[in-house]
């Protein structure tokens, strides 16, 4: 038997209970077996290779909205976790949004558009640049970090944020815009949608977001020793995944206030178009400077893993 094989034995059970956790009646997975045995496991061998004890190892997911970076960020934890033993801390970008108090201050500071949770500048990424500090540290305190509840667009209370008792080995820092890179000012100009058209008409909005590409977020991007992209097929797939995953998340809120927060197929389309500038960059740009490219089919199936 080969390690491919044995790392398949002792975590397929543990991959298999997630992934039913997040099938819906309508939704299911297909092709279980072939994603773990030709791109995640190996994938898992890959990271664990680079990960040594002396400090931990930072990896970035990416991708767009709906690729499906919560549960491949999933399933790579399990594997690290169950057959090489290592600590593994997990946390999404959405995590660290400001709270939606923090973002009405920023919308009328800057911009009307910042209200919106999503870009650039609607997190409060210091959270994260603390972390990372506090785990590089030769004495690591217990620490901290907060826990995002989109259905409410607002922050859990401090009661149910993470906590990290222990120095991890492994980081995997998930989220659409991680890695991502600012663009130039020449296309800035033109807009991509007819959000930007008609509500940045002074191209106000796009230019902070930008900025903090050119910033804080390049900094915190500094941090990471390898960056895995999911690359969908085009812009229109991820707005239908997108829709997929309001649905249900609609299907697993028990409360009704909490239900009455999430979005219609009109508001997610809305939504996303804040989004669009920055995925259709990094379509573009991610596939050259990302660590390992998975290809994701119109199935929302991995087609083919680059190691670059």
């Amino acid at each position: 038997m080969n390690l491919i094989e044995d790392c398949l034995k002792k975590v397929r059970k543990d991959c298999y209970r997630f992934i039913k956790s997040q099938e819906t009646s309508s939704e299911k997975f297909k092709n279980k077996d072939k994603m773990l045995k030709a791109y995640l496991v190996p994938m898992s061998f890959w990271i664990a290779k680079k990960t040594n004890y002396k400090r931990p190892y930072i990896v970035g997911l990416t991708g767009g909205q709906g690729t499906g970076k919560t549960t491949i960020s999933s399933i790579l934890m399990i594997i690290l976790k169950k057959y090489f033993k290592f600590n593994v801390f997990k946390i999404s970008i959405d995590d660290i949004y400001k709270t939606k108090n923090d973002r009405i201050k920023l919308s009328k500071k800057i911009h009307p558009l910042l209200k919106t949770r999503g870009v650039p500048g609607t997190h409060d990424i210091n959270h994260m640049l603390n972390f990372i500090k506090k785990i590089n540290s030769k004495k690591f305190k217990l620490t901290r970090l907060p826990k995002f509840n989109k259905a409410i667009d607002d922050r859990f209370s401090k009661n149910i944020w993470y906590k990290v008792n222990s120095r991890p080995d492994i980081v995997i820092f998930e989220g659409w815009c991680v890695g991502a890179k600012p663009e130039s000012q020449k296309t800035l100009n033109k807009a991509v949608n007819l959000m930007e058209k008609n509500d940045d008409k002074k191209l106000i909005w796009r230019k902070y977001v930008n900025n903090q590409l050119k910033k804080e977020y390049k900094e915190l991007y500094s941090k990471l020793d390898c960056l895995l992209f999911l690359r969908a097929q085009n812009f229109r797939l991820l707005q239908k995944w997108r829709i997929t995953q309001e649905k249900k998340l609609k299907v697993k809120t028990k409360s009704s206030k909490a239900k009455q927060k999430i979005m219609t197929k009109k508001e997610v389309l809305n939504f996303m178009q804040t989004y669009q500038r920055i995925t259709q960059n990094m379509f573009k740009n991610a596939p050259k400077y990302a660590s390992i490219v998975l290809k994701l089919n119109s199935n929302h199936q991995i087609n083919s893993v680059k190691y670059n």
